[in-house]
C-alpha cells in the first residue's frame, strides 16, 4: 500500500526564489519510519537538507536534519525552513516556536516582523590551529589564521580571494583535523572580513557531509560569529554567503553563549512525496 508523506520545498536565508539554500520540510505524525527510510527519503530529495519534525506538544516540535548522505547535528537553514513551514503553511498562530533536537538541545524560532525570524542556537567553543599548510593544501590558497570547532574555519584577509576558491571537494573531504560537536571531518568554512556592505563575507565547503559547496548554512555562521565578533569589537554582523547563482545574507548577533541568527524563507514547491 503506498503511503504518501506532505513535503514543502523552501528556499532559506532568501527573499525570493532561487536565493539563499534549499530545503524540504517534511511534517510527520510520529517517528515510526525507520532511520534507514528518513535516510533513504533525503537522499531522494537531493538538496543540502531534508529536515523532519514531529509534534511533541504546543509549540513544541522534535526535529531532525538528514543530508543526501548523513544526518547532522544541526542546521540552520532548515530550521529556518521548518520554523516558516509551521507559521505560513502548518497553521501555528504562536510568536515562538521550540523545536528538541537529539545533539544541539532546545532551538527556538521567533517573529520579528512579517517576513523576518530569528533563531536562537548554541555559540560553539573554538580555538585557533597552527594547521595553515594542510588548509592551504586542502584549499589551494593559504589563509592568514586557522580556527577549530564543529568545522575548520579559514580566515583570509580579502573578500576577493573567498570569491575565487575553487577547492577539489576530495581534498578538503580528506582534511584530517579534529572537529567537535559530533560534525565529520571534511567540512570547512572559509570567510573574510568586509564584503559588499556586510562585515564578512564566507563559503562553506561540506563534501564530509556529503555536499561539495552548501550555498547558506546556519551551523557554520554560528562559529563565524564566534570567530568574528570578537575580531571584528561587534556583537552583531551582517553577513554575505557566497554561493554561484544563488549567495545569502545572514545576519548574526552573539549573545553570551549563544548566536542569534536572522533571515526570510519563500516556500517554492507544495507536494506530496509517495513511499
Amino acid at each position: 500500500m503506498t503511503q504518501t508523506l506532505p513535503i514543502l520545498q523552501i528556499d532559506a536565508f532568501a527573499s525570493k526564489a532561487f536565493e539563499g539554500n534549499q530545503a524540504c520540510v517534511m511534517p510527520l505524525s510520529d517517528w515510526s519510519l525507520s532511520d534507514e527510510t528518513l535516510q533513504a527519503i533525503a537522499a531522494e530529495n537531493n538538496v543540502s537538507e531534508t529536515a523532519y519534525i514531529v509534534q511533541t506538544a504546543e509549540g513544541v516540535w522534535d526535529l531532525r536534519w538528514f543530508t543526501p548522505a548523513v544526518e547532522v547535528p544541526l542546521c540552520g537553514h532548515a530550521t529556518l525552513a521548518a520554523a516558516h513551514a509551521l507559521f505560513h503553511h502548518e497553521g501555528f498562530a504562536g510568536e515562538e516556536i521550540a523545536f528538541d533536537t537529539r545533539q544541539s538541545g532546545r532551538l527556538t524560532v521567533r517573529k520579528l516582523d512579517a517576513s523576518r525570524l530569528e533563531m536562537d542556537f548554541p555559540a560553539p567553543n573554538v580555538r585557533q590551529l597552527d594547521n595553515l599548510d594542510a588548509v592551504e593544501a586542502a584549499l589551494g590558497a593559504r589563509p592568514v589564521e586557522v580556527w577549530g570547532g564543529p568545522f575548520i574555519a579559514a580566515v583570509f584577509d580579502d573578500p576577493a580571494e573567498i570569491t575565487a576558491l575553487s577547492p577539489e571537494p576530495r581534498d578538503v573531504a580528506a582534511l584530517a583535523l579534529e572537529t567537535d560537536d559530533g560534525w565529520d571531518r571534511g567540512n570547512v568554512g572559509c570567510l573574510a572580513p568586509g564584503g559588499d556592505g556586510v562585515d564578512v563575507t564566507s563559503r562553506f565547503f561540506a563534501p564530509g557531509s556529503g555536499i561539495d559547496e552548501d550555498p547558506a548554512t546556519g551551523s557554520w555562521h554560528c562559529m563565524l560569529a564566534a570567530v568574528m565578533a570578537p575580531k571584528l569589537g561587534k556583537t552583531a554582523l551582517e553577513c554575505f554567503q557566497a554561493y554561484p547563482g544563488r549567495g545569502a545574507y545572514i545576519g548574526t548577533e552573539l549573545v553570551g553563549d549563544r548566536v542569534k541568527l536572522r533571515g526570510q524563507a519563500v516556500t517554492v514547491i507544495e507536494g506530496v512525496f509517495r513511499l
